[in-house]
Order: structure tokens, then C-alpha cells, then sequence
């Protein structure tokens, strides 16, 4: 079996609006990038550890804070281009994304180099409504938009 991460989708109704929490990832690789490299707060877990558990373990290590909500909706697990299998959790909750602490992580830099900088693993998060949300997340994800949109009653 390939690699399995867990994230929590957090949304909001704004206005009668729906808004969605992403995550920019962080490092000198994607500091310019914007478009299509959003994401859900997720990490990698393996078979000791409960989907949710990781999920909400891994949202703390990459924002600072705790998810605070308590209700959770199981969405379907979608897959990466790498063959890693993605379990989200979508829940309501009005987050604060400012003054978000990630933890770091160390990378080649430049590529193949051989030398290491420490990085953010996550450097912002933000809310946003849902078409501009589809434009952002990474494109495997687009169908957790798709499917939060139907579990969620709202008008848009």
C-alpha cells in the first residue's frame, strides 16, 4: 500500500457565503508560486495511528495552534499524482490564520546541491470563497472543494 496523509478541510460561512482554509507551502521553491499549490494541512501517517488523530496532530504542527472544532465530516480520500492516498476531515470553524507558527523542515537548496536551509513547512494560510479557492488548491484536491460544496448547505 502507497503512502497515506490526513488533513482537516476547515470552512466557514461568511455572508451566507462558503470559504475554505488553505495552505501556502513554504520555502524558497514555492515562494513565487500561487496558483495550484494550495492545500489542505495535512501530513503523512502510517497504520498505528487513526486518520483523524494524524490529521489533527499534523494541523497543529504546520499552524501552531489547535483545530478547535469537534464535529468532523469524513470526505473521500483522494490520491496524488505520487500515488499517496489523501483522508480529509472537513469541519466549521472560524480560524484565526494570523501569526500561524509552522514547524520547520530542512531541504536542498538549491535542488541537488548538497547544501540544507530550514524552512517553514507551511509559510501563510488564508480563507477563500470557493471559486478562488478552486484556482488555488492543487489540483487532486479540487474534488474536496467539490464534495464540500454538496455536504454543506449554503448557497454558494
Amino acid at each position: 500500500m502507497g503512502k497515506k496523509s490526513a488533513g482537516i478541510f476547515l470552512f466557514r460561512k461568511k455572508n451566507k457565503f462558503l470559504e475554505v482554509m488553505l495552505v501556502h507551502p513554504g520555502g524558497p521553491f514555492w515562494a513565487k508560486k500561487d496558483v495550484g499549490v494550495w492545500s489542505i494541512p495535512k501530513g503523512e501517517f502510517d497504520d498505528s495511528e487513526d486518520a483523524l488523530a494524524a490529521a489533527k496532530r499534523e494541523f497543529e504542527e504546520e499552524l501552531g495552534k489547535n483545530v478547535s472544532a469537534e464535529n468532523f465530516m469524513e470526505l473521500n480520500p483522494v490520491k496524488s499524482k505520487s500515488n499517496k492516498t489523501v483522508y480529509a476531515f472537513a469541519a466549521e470553524e472560524d480560524f484565526d490564520t494570523t501569526n500561524i507558527k509552522s514547524n520547520l523542515c530542512w531541504v536542498d537548496w538549491p535542488p541537488r546541491s548538497g547544501k540544507k536551509i530550514e524552512i517553514p513547512e507551511v509559510d501563510k494560510a488564508e480563507w477563500f470563497d470557493i471559486e478562488t479557492a478552486k484556482k488555488k488548491i492543487i489540483g487532486y484536491q479540487l474534488p474536496l472543494i467539490e464534495e464540500l460544496k454538496l455536504k454543506v448547505k449554503i448557497q454558494k
